[in-house]
Order: C-alpha cells, then structure tokens, then sequence
C-alpha cells in the first residue's frame, strides 16, 4: 500500500506543480472531500482497509438478551463529519479524528488497551483500521487529478 501510495505521489508530483497555488487547494479539498465520504462508507460497513470484516464485539455479560432491541452497529457517530475532520491545503490533505473522538479512534485503530468506562477494568481491543487508504480510494484520487486537469 505504501508503494502505491508513493508511486502516485511521484506521478502526480510532477503533474501538481504545474497548478497554481489557488488550484492545487481546490483540487486538495474536493479529494479530501471524496476521501472522507469513502471513510464514512467503508466504517459504516464495518470493514478494514483491505476489505475484513470488523472483529465482531465482546458479548456483554452484565445485559440480559432483550426481545426486539436494536443493536447498533459500531462507530456510528465516530463516522460523522463533525468528528471525521479533514484539512486541506495547496500542498497537504489530514482527514482524522481530533479530541476525545481521537483517543477512542486510535485505541480502535491499533487494537490498544483501554477502559471501556470509569473504574473499569482495563480491556485489550481488537483492532479495526477506521482510517487507511484501500486501492478504490488511490484510484478515486487518480481519476480526481486527472479530471481536474483535463477539464
């Protein structure tokens, strides 16, 4: 993944020097934009980067089965756009979390220890890659470059 990334960001170097400042920033928001509605899409479908499912929740001991309640599927305010925040400039593009969103997210992402509450045991979490580049979103960043340039 790393190398395609870098081969793309060799490529579209040379392409992106020739824009202006002012386009360079246009074209950066616009794929950070698309970025982040991918990351949206692939958390809402609980799936990693390389296309594996989530590993699945702990099943909670303390709560009885209830007939006809509703699970939830994880992260669904994590995915929102006030705390999937992007930055974009003429030379960079941050999509991540910020805050106490950034701390849940990043026990996620690299499977960390953590407390699930206050005086609570610590728990190992399973790790589930909420942010990371798969090869649709290469290709998406591709085909943006290239339409922005032609048109």
């Amino acid at each position: 993944m790393a190398d395609d990334l870098r081969a793309l960001e060799d490529w579209a170097g040379v392409l992106l020097a020739k824009l202006g400042a002012g386009e360079r920033r246009k074209l950066n928001q616009t794929i950070a934009r698309d970025l982040r509605r991918s990351q949206q899409q692939r958390i809402a479908a609980q799936k990693n980067p390389d296309g594996t499912p989530y590993a699945p929740r702990k099943p909670r001991k303390d709560l009885r089965g209830k007939v006809g309640r509703v699970r939830r599927k994880m992260f669904a305010k994590l995915r929102q756009a006030r705390h999937l925040k992007l930055q974009s400039t003429a030379g960079s593009i941050a999509l991540g979390f910020v805050g106490r969103t950034a701390r849940l997210a990043r026990v996620h992402q690299y499977g960390l220890r953590d407390r699930a509450e206050r005086g609570a045991p610590d728990v190992q979490y399973e790790r589930r890659q909420l942010l990371g580049l798969t090869d649709a979103d290469l290709e998406l960043i591709r085909d943006r470059l290239l339409e922005h340039l032609a048109g």
